[in-house]
């Protein structure tokens, strides 16, 4: 880890970090919720050390990057927004793209927006989800999963955060990270769930000190930054009409556990068996599922992600 290096730099008006390795062509790793760029240490040690620079960002809100404390100061025009902005300050035209969960979402939009930043783009949990033109997306999720739905129940601010503040930091992080549930996660009426969960052993793939170094960051920036992605979902659907309809042509490879949240609800199965995922991504070559891995598979499945990112992306 030491051999890692840490910066700061200024992009779309905020102070970003940034842990980067390595020398050659840029990978660009995009974390998720609730995370940071610490999730990628291991694809980040490996690929830093087989000819390609790696680069993980602390996302807008996060960790030590800059955190604006309006909601609407974390659209996804200001998310993607700010990756343009670190691909320019890193002095090259394109990166290969890899990201996990909500950092995939803004790697969608980047491909949709910008595909010229973008070589190749390996996403991990979260696959493309195509607007729909009629039903807004937290509308769609309330109607389906009900207003406990986790993502309905974080759209009201200050609200998901009071919740948070209850319990230690290091449990909320560890019981989110470990967390084998695969379907929809409907929160209690009162509270996250995690409160009464006895204290498991962790697993293999994740340490104490992994834990301690998240909960150091959250317990400093708070949750707000993380949550303030979903309390736009409404917005961006409003912000992104002129793509209704817009297939993403990048070359992509997607990775996902077979125990996954995301994979196991809001239809995401389906869709990507049916066909309609590779006609929405045309260059879409490989669809991996993982068995017996969920939600956080670049870390638990570090190894095997790590590998099944050089093998696409040294093709080109």
């Amino acid at each position: 880890m030491e051999s890692i290096q840490h910066r700061t730099v200024e992009v779309n008006g905020i102070k970003m970090h940034v842990a980067e390795k390595g020398e050659g062509p840029v990978v660009l790793f995009l974390h998720g919720f609730p995370e940071l760029w610490y999730s990628w240490r291991h694809q980040i040690l490996a690929l830093g050390s087989l000819g390609y620079r790696a680069v993980a960002p602390d996302l807008r809100g996060y960790g030590d990057t800059e955190a604006p404390t309006s909601v609407s100061s974390y659209t996804i025009f200001h998310l993607v927004g700010d990756i343009v902005g670190l691909i320019d300050s890193l002095g090259v035209d394109q990166v290969f793209l890899v990201a996990h969960d909500w950092g995939a979402i803004v790697g969608w939009s980047l491909c949709a927006f910008r595909p010229d930043k973008v070589k190749a783009y390996v996403c991990l949990s979260v696959p493309l989800w195509p607007r729909n033109p009629y039903v807004k997306p937290v509308d769609g999720m309330r109607a389906l999963y009900g207003d406990d739905y986790y993502i309905c129940r974080f759209q009201v601010a200050g609200k998901a955060e009071g919740e948070f503040g209850k319990i230690e930091t290091e449990k909320v992080i560890k019981n989110m990270l470990i967390s084998r549930t695969a379907g929809p996660p409907i929160l209690p009426k009162e509270g996250l769930g995690f409160e009464s969960i006895p204290d498991f052993p962790l697993p293999t793939w994740l340490s104490q000190e992994d834990i301690k170094y998240y909960a150091s960051k959250f317990e400093k920036t708070g949750f707000t930054g993380g949550l303030n992605y979903y309390r736009n979902l409404n917005l961006n659907w409003e912000l992104t009409a002129p793509w209704s309809g817009a297939q993403v042509k990048v070359p992509v490879k997607f990775i996902t556990g077979d125990l996954d949240l995301v994979y196991n609800s809001l239809g995401t199965k389906e869709y990507i068996e049916s066909g309609t995922f590779k006609k929405d991504v045309p260059n879409l070559e490989d669809v991996v599922l993982q068995e017996g891995v969920a939600h956080f598979n670049n870390q638990e499945a570090a190894e095997d992600v790590t590998n099944h990112i050089y093998a696409f992306i040294k093709k080109f």
